[in-house]
């Protein structure tokens, strides 16, 4: 996480345009088409089903997030920084009060107190969280307000949450598929982590995310359009 800060630091302090902006956008990182999406699938002899429709495909996922499976969701360019912030996250429901112990112990095999971060969408977030702004980076922490849904996988000890909210202009993909759990189950977050296992980086090609997917207790991986369970 440093190592990016002071990166950008060098390199601002020797390009010769000083007051350039830094980009808005975290997703900067490369992304992967469905031809090599698929060319690593099929040199892995996976099975995967394709779903054309985008809006189909998060109606699928987050029924089976409702269900209590846990999601690889590998979608368009990785993110920059410490964080993952839809692109390259491992996404659960909030709502269960076992996910917690379920995602460290199965998933992440770290220690079973860390804890995890919501992503909500950015027009309901203050619905859930005692917040009057924006957070779209995941850096700032917020009370979680008793009087609204219980998000126990996300909610620590002393009742607060690092709160990610999303908007359709910064993340489509990932604002739709909010929006399927929203309306699926009336909650307008989803437990977000970081898709590696403890003392491995975030994934960043599809062949990380089949690696990562097969070693771990990660129920679903969806990758692109494409869908591949375990079997």
């Amino acid at each position: 996480d440093d190592g990016g800060a002071i990166g950008c630091a060098l390199y601002i302090s020797h390009t010769p345009h000083k007051d350039a902006l830094i980009p808005y956008s975290p997703y900067l990182g490369p992304s992967f088409s469905d031809t090599e999406v698929k060319g690593i699938l099929e040199q892995w002899d996976i099975e995967y089903e394709y779903i054309s429709d985008f809006s189909v495909l998060c109606k699928i996922v987050c029924g089976e997030i409702a269900n209590g499976k846990v999601i690889g969701w590998f979608q368009e360019r990785m993110e920059f920084g410490p964080r993952a912030l839809g692109n390259r996250s491992i996404l659960a429901d909030p709502r269960n009060p076992e996910m917690k112990d379920i995602i460290n112990s199965k998933v992440k095999y770290r220690e079973a107190f860390r804890p995890f971060a919501p992503a909500a969408l950015e027009e309901y977030a203050c619905m859930v969280f005692e917040m009057n702004d924006t957070s779209p980076y995941m850096a700032s922490t917020y009370q979680v307000k008793s009087n609204s849904i219980k998000l126990p996988a996300i909610t620590h000890v002393d009742k607060t949450a690092r709160v990610q909210t999303v908007s359709r202009s910064l993340n489509e993909k990932f604002h739709a598929l909010l929006s399927a759990f929203y309306e699926l189950t009336g909650c307008p977050v989803l437990l977000n982590t970081s898709f590696n296992m403890m003392g491995e980086p975030i994934v960043c090609s599809p062949a990380d995310a089949v690696n990562t997917f097969q070693n771990s207790g990660i129920d679903i991986l969806v990758m692109n359009n494409f869908i591949v369970r375990k079997i």
